[in-house]
């Protein structure tokens, strides 16, 4: 048993010994006591052993090669760096985890049985007089991350959730894991019974691909057990979004890229930066998954890529908001829960509208950010109501009140050739759409109108709220919806685009909108009955709803009087 020895070589030699005796069979009743029958056939069918694994501690590269040299082994792979197991070791001792390189190397092992294993080893980096020795000598000493693993030969939601209820009845509990996107691989960790006879408590599924929507259920459980972990992971949500804000606000994506690495030191030239602190940074956004690290520098996640200035769909605008202005105004949060007041206005004296507007950058970057969510428009120039009014003859005419910088209109535009538009908009927010559409091509068939909600145009065939009502409180809803109501003919149908919360308070990024909305706007998220209360106050009714990207949705409302013909 591993437990009986000490040292990184002999603890290294006793686990390739481990991994040439096992194999799938023989191996899991030792870890699930009972597992026997057609259940354990079905198991070894479901999945084979692959590796055991430990975490050694040497100083640095050429000890860490030396070790394997003295084992036998030789990995022939580059080392990658193991994002779960670092931020398992960042959260057990209480450090960061931009402190802790750690790799993973899996060099090669042949079983009894002629099956073709690996021997997994982390190799965290211990320098002399890096403060890291206690962290060393405590994992050593417990063996955290030892445990034996087996890959999913055939990954799918059934198999796995399959495997994960065989492994429950049997004793093993959720443990932990995470998605690594250097392998694209899903990691579900389980601490197996007390009274397993294998040497190990620690048992590891590993499933090609990315399957974060069973692993979340999965993790659900194992945070349950370990209150103080999770809440140590929400208290450091304030570093997440000042880390990518300061990635974005140095323009360190626009010098980085998706396919090639490139060195810190190059990175931090152009980005005005100091080498040492930047790689800690690009560290942790290593662990957000980002970034990845690897032999020639550091490159772009696709989630990384969208902090690119360039990026279709760019999100730096986004950032930058979220870690600037409306990151000081939560600092107030607590001031409106307390008083009512809006957080926004009450550390800048006035409200976010008015506060951007005199603001040409601000107003700007908000406009940016508001772009920045337009994922969520995707579906909706498909909708059967702009369809409808695309296929009339002589095409009919999109109103977008409060159409921000004319992405949805443009978007509904390039969609429907036949179809005009109307934007209506604050004077200086006019002007961006009207460059905007002009550069798409849309200018000749689209007015713009500067003014207030007072000021909805008549005479459209789709009216367009989008983003707008969630804004406001509910007697200011209900003046811009009469306003849209007194300019629609009886034949006009009325899109509105928000988040809507859930009915049985389930997870949404609706939840987290509507506290962004109280403390930042004024305004809220609402439930599609709220909505339709809202609509039936104006003269409206609600006739549909369908769902869009990021949690969004659209609601189609008509006039009273025409739903009921």
């Amino acid at each position: 048993m591993i437990t009986t020895l000490s040292g990184d070589t002999s603890r290294l030699l006793a686990t390739v010994d481990f991994v040439k005796e096992q194999d799938t069979a023989t191996l899991l009743p030792l870890l699930l006591p009972g597992l026997d029958g057609p259940e354990l056939r079905a198991l070894s069918e479901a999945c084979r052993f692959s590796h055991a694994a430990l975490l050694v501690c040497p100083s640095g590269q050429a000890e860490s090669d030396a070790l394997l040299a003295a084992c036998g082994l030789v990995a022939r792979a580059a080392p990658r760096p193991s994002v779960v197991v670092r931020e398992r070791l960042a959260l057990r001792h209480r450090r960061p985890a931009a402190e802790l390189d750690v790799r993973i190397l899996r060099p090669a092992v042949v079983g009894a049985d002629g099956a073709h294993r690996t021997v997994e080893v982390f190799a965290l980096t211990v320098p002399p007089g890096s403060g890291l020795e206690a962290v060393a000598a405590a994992e050593r000493e417990h063996q955290h991350e030892a445990h034996v693993a087996f890959d999913v030969v055939a990954p799918g939601p059934l198999v796995l959730r399959g495997l994960c209820a065989s492994l429950a009845r049997h004793g093993a509990v959720p443990d932990g894991g995470g998605y690594n996107p250097h392998e694209n691989g899903t990691v579900f960790y389980f601490r197996t019974p007390p009274e397993g006879k294998a040497g190990y408590r620690r048992m590891e599924l590993y499933v090609p691909g990315d399957h974060r929507d069973l692993l979340d259920a999965h993790l659900d459980e194992h945070r349950a057990q370990h209150p103080a972990e999770t809440l140590l992971r929400l208290l450091t949500g304030a570093w997440t979004t000042q880390a990518l804000a300061t990635f974005a606000r140095l323009r360190v994506p626009d010098a980085m890229d998706v396919e090639r690495g490139t060195p810190v030191e190059e990175l931090a030239r152009k980005a005005g930066a100091r080498p040492d602190n930047l790689a800690t940074l690009l560290r942790y956004l290593v662990m957000l998954g980002a970034v990845t690290e690897g032999r020639d520098g550091f490159r772009l996640t696709g989630p990384g890529t969208l902090l690119r200035t360039d990026a279709p769909g760019s999100m730096r605008a986004l950032a930058l908001m979220y870690g600037g202005p409306f990151y000081r105004s939560f600092g107030e949060l607590g001031h409106t829960v307390r008083t009512g007041e809006v957080a926004f206005e009450h550390l800048h004296g006035e409200n976010h509208f008015d506060h951007f507007a005199r603001d040409p950058h601000l107003a700007e970057l908000f406009d940016q950010s508001m772009a920045a969510g337009s994922a969520m428009f995707d579906p909706v120039p498909l909708h059967p109501v702009l369809t409808a009014a695309a296929e009339a003859p002589g095409g009919g005419t999109v109103v977008d009140v409060a159409g921000g910088n004319g992405e949805l209109l443009g978007r509904i535009l390039d969609a429907h050739p036949h179809l005009n538009g109307v934007l209506l908009e604050r004077p200086h927010a006019v002007e961006t759409a009207r460059r905007r559409l002009d550069e798409a091509g849309h200018g000749t068939r689209c007015a713009f109108l500067a003014g207030d909600f007072a000021d909805v145009p008549a005479g459209g065939d789709v009216y367009v709220l989008s983003r707008v009502l969630h804004d406001w409180d509910d007697e200011r809803c209900r003046e811009i919806l009469r306003h849209c109501a007194r300019a629609m003919p009886d034949h006009a149908d009325l899109l509105v685009v928000e988040r809507v919360l859930p009915d049985d308070g389930s997870v949404s990024l609706a939840t987290a909108w509507d506290l962004h909305m109280m403390c930042n706007v004024g305004g809220r998220e609402r439930r599609a009955d709220h909505y339709a209360r809202l609509f039936a106050d104006a003269g409206l009714t609600l006739v549909s709803r369908s769902p869009l990207p990021l949690d969004g949705h659209v609601l189609h409302a008509r006039k009273v009087s025409a739903a009921r013909q």
